[in-house]
């Protein structure tokens, strides 16, 4: 589990760090829009929020790169089964799909793994992650910076 008064004392790079390791450790969950939501108050939310997306972004090429590996391990008996699923999800934009699924709190490492495992676009799956993360985290840094000081201005003596 992350040490989130460590990443705290990290600022930015921490922030990098947490969405990093978040989306690295598959289908284990790690607490880092807490520290997003924490640091919001002393720290800029936009940066904040391009950290968090950025390190969330680059860890999920991880699972991406798992399910390109299986698709090496898999490709002479389900390769024709691949092909197909590719032919189906590019009909209906698998661009805005990624997007929805990293910008919401379902269960994204399924994305990563499925996109490599049919060979999409390194490229595509990256920018469209990228874009999901970096509205994830922007909302939990501006709703931390907005909401968290006005919060704490309520109870302040």
């Amino acid at each position: 589990m992350l040490d989130i008064a460590f990443l705290q004392g990290l600022g930015y790079l921490g922030v990098f760090l947490g969405g990093f390791f978040s989306t690295f450790l598959l289908f284990l969950p790690s607490p880092t829009f807490v520290l997003v939501i924490l640091l919001s108050t002393t720290l800029n939310p936009l940066l904040l929020g391009i950290a968090g997306g950025l390190g969330a972004a680059i860890g999920e090429m991880i699972g991406y790169g798992i399910g390109y590996g299986f698709r090496y391990a898999t490709e002479s008996r389900y390769g024709k089964w691949m092909e197909r699923a590719k032919n189906i999800i590019n009909k209906y934009r698998p661009s805005v799909v990624i997007f929805v699924f990293a910008a919401t709190p379902l269960p994204f490492d399924l994305v990563g793994l499925f996109c490599g495992t049919i060979n999409y676009s390194r490229k595509k799956f990256f920018v469209a992650t990228f874009s999901g993360k970096l509205v994830k985290y922007l909302l939990l840094a501006y709703a931390g910076h907005y909401g968290l000081s006005w919060a704490l201005s309520l109870f302040a003596v």
